[in-house]
């Protein structure tokens, strides 16, 4: 980390690997015209003339409720078995880690015993990562028992049941006819006849296929508990994860041979505060919202040729103009948008960023703007040498898996736009009582729009449409996910003895 970025004491010493302290990440970016240059000026004066507004860092205050999920009776009165569920999980990390939601409420639903998930290959990230590389399963089958069977894999009788046996042939035991939302009684109507014919059902695909909505209370609880209490990541994960923690609190620069540990003196009581920051602005989200993002004839060429050897063209956004897209607030935040926005907020430049992302699509080009507003950016390779990141190296659930964990041990989490990761962090941090920023889209799209506003107006703008956007409640509406509202279904009164927070 550069020494003339950290405005800290001096207050200790300890030791730490030498791999820490700068990577490429941090140097000297290409120089890329802001798109908001007006904006962009204004929001540097205001750094250089303010200071950040300390009740951001203020926790968010008690809001009545905590999380309800214990389980309603002991392993010993599970009824008998009626057979086995596997389901086969597609998509990202977080896609993954809802549908292991799903297929316990599931196996709950048909009382059959769950398989641990098999995880497909994404065909993107190309990511071969096994349920057991990324989630302790010892403690996800331990915190369940008292609710669903849960075995490691199938006993003999059943070992012809793999991934291959379902990829060669229509299979009786594989379902795949699964509804997007499906009720809880369209798997007792569909699902349950397979399992007492054959002893095993397939579900295959198997990504947003239980529905929200009328679902009985323990099931919607049980989702919870699955979410937010039994899948925990494995160690290695955490201990990266604790590790990039500790040095986002306390960052260290290199004096005489070793590393000193400086505390920004704003911080309060010694520890140091960070932002965790998704920028969801990778290639493949670029070129799904169809938006304009300033890079001129080429980069819109581009995208567009992306669109169509990934989706064939079939993206619903390229039907509306680029300002019709922004007024709906279908537009990904650029870095410099979000830069704007957090300045706005009243966030200032000695203000710590971890960027919880994968490659933003631009590369540096793209950050530089962000970089400017805020010089203490970083992310696993600023933090961690190679020899620290190896186990996740060329691993995107694992990476994600880390970005996760530093996310929810943030002060603050704040993301460009909504998306799997989003949902997933945002409904965790709901469910623990921890602020979260989430940006007013339709309100910033209309904004960056404008091309005449100056920045006294836009800061005023922010101010008041991202009021009660900092973690306050919001309770779930119909159809929306529990996994990213998991009020009031997977939570009580704080008076209600029932309850109990799992931590």
């Amino acid at each position: 980390m550069k020494l003339h970025h950290c405005l800290f004491v001096l207050i200790t010493t300890f030791f730490v690997p030498l791999g820490y302290a700068s990577n490429s990440v941090m140097s000297e970016p290409n120089v890329l015209k802001p798109r908001h240059s007006s904006l962009f000026k204004g929001a540097l004066q205001y750094l250089a003339l303010n200071e950040q507004q300390s009740d951001l860092w203020t926790p968010l205050a008690n809001q009545g409720w905590k999380p309800c999920v214990d389980s309603t009776s002991p392993s010993s009165l599970l009824p008998e078995s009626s057979g086995y569920i596997q389901v086969f999980l597609d998509g990202g990390l977080n896609q993954q880690r809802m549908g292991i939601c799903d297929a316990v409420a599931v196996a709950k639903i048909l009382n059959a015993t769950l398989v641990i998930p098999y995880l497909e290959v994404n065909p993107v990230w190309k990511d071969t990562s096994s349920f057991e590389d990324i989630f302790d399963v010892d403690h996800f089958i331990n915190v369940l028992k008292d609710d669903v069977s849960i075995v490691r894999e199938l006993p003999d009788e059943y070992t012809w049941s793999t991934r291959e046996y379902y990829a060669s042939a229509i299979r009786s035991t594989r379902v795949k006819n699964a509804p997007l939302h499906a009720s809880a009684n369209w798997y007792l109507e569909n699902v349950s006849p397979v399992i007492e014919s054959y002893g095993i059902a397939a579900i295959s695909p198997f990504s947003h296929r239980l529905a929200f909505n009328n679902m009985p209370k323990e099931i919607q609880r049980l989702r919870c508990k699955v979410n937010f209490e039994a899948l925990t990541f494995v160690s290695h994960i955490k201990s990266l994860g604790n590790m990039l923690v500790n040095r986002l609190r306390y960052p260290a620069v290199e004096s005489k041979g070793y590393l000193q540990q400086v505390v920004d003196p704003k911080a309060g009581k010694g520890v140091g505060k960070f932002v965790a920051l998704h920028l969801r602005f990778d290639k493949d989200m670029a070129a799904h919202s169809a938006c304009d993002f300033g890079g001129g004839k080429e980069e819109k060429k581009a995208l567009a040729r992306y669109r169509k050897s990934i989706w064939q063209g079939r993206v619903s956004n390229s039907r509306f103009t680029d300002e019709e897209l922004r007024n709906q607030g279908r537009c990904p935040l650029t870095p410099e948008e979000i830069g704007l926005l957090l300045t706005a907020l009243g966030f200032d430049n000695s203000t710590r960023l971890y960027l919880a992302s994968h490659k933003v699509y631009g590369g540096e080009d793209r950050i530089s703007a962000l970089r400017k507003l805020f010089p203490q950016i970083e992310d696993k390779k600023s933090l961690a040498s190679a020899v620290e990141r190896a186990q996740i190296k060329g691993k995107a659930s694992l990476s994600a898996a880390v970005d996760y964990y530093v996310s929810m041990h943030s002060d603050i989490f704040v993301s460009a736009s909504p998306g799997n990761m989003h949902n997933a962090v945002v409904g965790h941090r709901t469910y623990l009582n921890l602020k979260t920023i989430r940006p007013n889209m339709a309100l910033l799209g209309q904004l960056y729009m404008n091309k005449s506003l100056n920045w006294s107006d836009f800061q005023e703008a922010v101010l008041k449409g991202q009021r009660n956007r900092l973690g306050e409640i919001k309770v779930r509406k119909a159809k929306q996910s529990i996994y990213t509202y998991p009020i009031p279904d997977c939570v009580c009164q704080q008076d209600q003895d029932a309850c109990s927070i799992f931590m």
